[in-house]
């Protein structure tokens, strides 16, 4: 069994080049430091989700290791939020199968216990 981060942002304007730019710059960058090779990344479908008005849409697939969850989990959130943060005005749906992550204004997506070191040690000495 597999569970997924989904993300998509839509709105009745298409991306700018500008802003087109800033998406692919952020991709990079967060695909670069991204904590494991061998897990899936944030990842992107080609044009959006294929929903009218998406425009972007994408997934990562939860690793069923417990000692990387919590880093992919943090490091996929804090991709979204610069995502969301860099497209003014869209509509944003970013959920773990049917549970919705909330967005809060000042740390953007986040989950509770996901920075939390004690609960990153616990599951990482299963």
């Amino acid at each position: 069994m597999s569970v997924s981060l989904y993300y998509c942002a839509s709105r009745a304007v298409p991306l700018t080049e500008a802003e087109t730019a800033a998406v692919e710059r952020i991709v990079a960058a967060r695909m670069s430091s991204f904590p494991y090779q061998d897990e899936e990344s944030l990842y992107l479908y080609n044009n959006g989700g294929g929903q009218p008005g998406e425009i972007v849409a994408g997934s990562t697939k939860i690793p069923l290791d417990p000692g990387r969850l919590l880093p992919v989990i943090a490091h996929t959130l804090d991709s979204v939020t610069e995502l969301r943060r860099a497209l003014p005005g869209a509509q944003w749906r970013v959920h773990i199968d049917d549970f919705d992550v909330p967005w809060d204004e000042d740390e953007g997506y986040v989950l509770p216990g996901m920075r939390d070191a004690d609960l990153m040690a616990e599951l990482g000495g299963l």
